[in-house]
């Protein structure tokens, strides 16, 4: 199980942990968002992220062009954001809820808020960790009210320069706040080849923290190439089964798809190991398949080895094939059956 304390752990050393993004997937009621918990928990999320505004505290209300939804927006049904949030936002005694069905079912959550007010909110309900969400990475104010926690805060860059990063990871560190960041690209879904993970390395590099993926692709490549480069979380919007009308539904995997993701990145860390050539004792069984030196025609006492009654053949019980050079032309000790191994003691004239 990973803890909260080792996702931010840089000298530790786990499989990444998965984190079930609910965001606006909560089908539009108390009882589906409970559910939704429940699932998260028995198909094996490490932890379980949600998100707490509201409409009028992440916008405003008008139909001015600024506030209007884009047209080739993932959520161009909806005619203003405020349309938007106000269909996709958790009420917040929701969120008290979901908070404590997770507490007793022995799951971690934790949440994004996106004013101050909510910060106080989660600080009531003890949210163990603050996840900046990418719009959020220019509000200082609330990256320094969550800092001021000293919680664990969770960075992400999907609508970060480096200059934002810098500011952002700055304040955390004024307030001597433990951080990650996660790779991520603010597109709904997010094309594969958008996605960049190789990033991760720099920003680990860069900010001396760990790193992970936002992942906002449809499928599990992007994912499994994060794992490949070290990622110590992957967060992922997950949506109830069979769920077609939450506002997220359309770029969020399965619940039920889970435990088959997790173990595909259980697999990929387990592969990545550490770098040896000492063998693992499964190999060592076919260390005889080797080559060595073995008599393949019968030699009589005094006759000359050739290539010809002498050859480099599995198994490696004779010598080594890098010897065959100077035994060339060497008489035999003794008669010699074929199939022996070839040994020093039985050559004229031995080669150390």
């Amino acid at each position: 199980m990973h803890s909260i304390n080792s996702l931010f752990d840089l000298g530790g050393s786990k499989a990444p942990a998965i984190c079930a993004e609910m965001s606006g997937n909560h089908q539009g009621n108390l009882e589906s968002a409970l559910k939704f918990v429940r699932l998260a928990k028995k198909y094996g999320a490490d932890y379980l992220k949600f998100q707490v505004y509201t409409p009028d505290t992440i916008t405003f209300k008008s139909d001015l062009p600024d506030f209007r939804v884009e047209a080739n927006n993932e959520w161009s049904k909806f005619s203003t954001l405020y349309d938007l949030y106000n269909k996709a936002y958790t009420p917040w005694d929701w969120v008290a809820a979901l908070f404590e069905e997770a507490k007793s079912i022995g799951i971690q959550a934790f949440a994004s808020p996106f004013d101050l007010k909510a910060v106080k909110f989660l600080e009531g309900l003890g949210c163990p960790v603050y996840k900046i969400a990418s719009p959020e990475i220019t509000d200082h104010n609330l990256i320094r009210e969550c800092a001021k926690t000293r919680k664990p805060i969770i960075l992400s860059t999907g609508l970060a320069s480096s200059k934002d990063l810098d500011e952002a990871v700055s304040i955390i560190k004024s307030e001597v706040a433990p951080f990650l960041i996660l790779k991520c690209v603010s597109a709904y879904p997010t094309e594969v080849s958008d996605i960049n993970v190789s990033t991760m390395k720099w920003l680990k590099t860069k900010y001396n923290c760990n790193v992970g993926l936002s992942d906002h692709t449809i499928g599990s490549d992007a994912a499994f190439a994060a794992s490949a480069l070290g990622a110590s979380l992957i967060e992922k919007h997950f949506k109830m089964p069979g769920d077609e009308s939450s506002v997220d539904s359309s770029f969020s995997m399965e619940l039920s798809d889970l435990p088959a993701f997790k173990k595909s990145i259980n697999c990929i860390y387990s592969a990545i190991g550490k770098p040896t050539l000492e063998l693992p004792d499964s190999a060592k069984i076919s260390f005889s398949g080797r080559r060595s030196l073995y008599v393949v025609e019968k030699v009589i006492k005094g006759e000359i080895f050739t290539n010809a009654n002498v050859r480099s053949i599995r198994p490696c019980y004779g010598l080594h094939p890098k010897h065959l050079p100077n035994i060339l032309g060497k008489k035999a000790k003794e008669d010699i059956e074929p199939g022996s191994r070839l040994e020093w003691n039985l050559i004229d004239d031995q080669i150390n």
